[in-house]
């Protein structure tokens, strides 16, 4: 059974869906995706006695908004979903991701940990374009030049979380190489690191079991803050 949620914000109106009970999990999508994408996700953290929670982001599913909001309006949406949380592992998967980075610059005491999905906070801008202009000409839209752009702030960011941090990787078809992963290890030598081979970008859509692990793994783990 999933509770379907409403969170108004200035500038739009956010749904999403709630399902399970126990300690909370904050799953935020990447571009181009929907809420419904975590359902496997959601299915397996119910099962295990915890209650997550998936919004469709701004301009995506039944949101309203629009990625020509700008990456700080996602970043702003993320902070007001944690707020009505209790202590959340957050979960963000590509924009999801860069969304969780910029909420937590205020709002990191107010987090259990961190879960990034494929996303780091310096992409490559060669590497991203490349991967992204074949997708319906992504490489040039203004949310990832918006993205890309505040690279130097997210890394700032993340250089100084002292929650616990996830990284799960796609394999060889994913754009965050070898480099890349060496790069945040560097950032966050705290961070655990995790691939998972049969995965491009997109992990929550292609390896929805094995993400359901990884992640079900760390928020179970006695690593993870304690609960207020």
């Amino acid at each position: 059974m999933t509770e379907t949620l409403n969170l108004v914000r200035p500038d739009a109106e956010l749904v999403g869906d709630a399902m399970g009970e126990g300690p909370d999990v904050l799953l935020l999508h990447a571009g181009g995706e929907s809420r419904l994408v975590w359902r496997p996700v959601m299915s397996m953290l119910s099962a295990r006695g915890f209650r997550s929670v998936a919004f469709d982001q701004r301009g995506h599913g039944e949101s309203t908004g629009s990625p020509q909001d700008g990456v700080l309006a996602y970043g702003g949406d993320a902070m007001a979903m944690i707020g009505q949380l209790q202590s959340p592992v957050v979960v963000g998967g590509s924009l999801g991701g860069f969304a969780l980075m910029l909420a937590l610059e205020a709002l990191e005491g107010e987090v259990a940990g961190l879960v990034l999905a494929d996303v780091t906070p310096a992409p490559d801008p060669e590497l991203t374009h490349a991967y992204l202009s074949p997708r319906g000409g992504l490489g040039a839209s203004p949310i990832v030049e918006d993205i890309l752009s505040r690279s130097e702030q997210m890394t700032r960011i993340v250089a100084a979380l002292r929650l616990p941090v996830l990284l799960i990787c796609g394999g060889e078809r994913s754009p965050i190489d070898e480099k890349a992963r060496a790069g945040f290890s560097s950032l966050a030598p705290h961070a655990r690191i995790e691939i998972v081979e049969g995965a491009g970008h997109l992990v929550a859509r292609d390896a929805p079991d094995e993400l359901s692990r990884h992640i079900v793994d760390f928020v179970e783990s006695k690593n993870v803050r304690a609960r207020r």
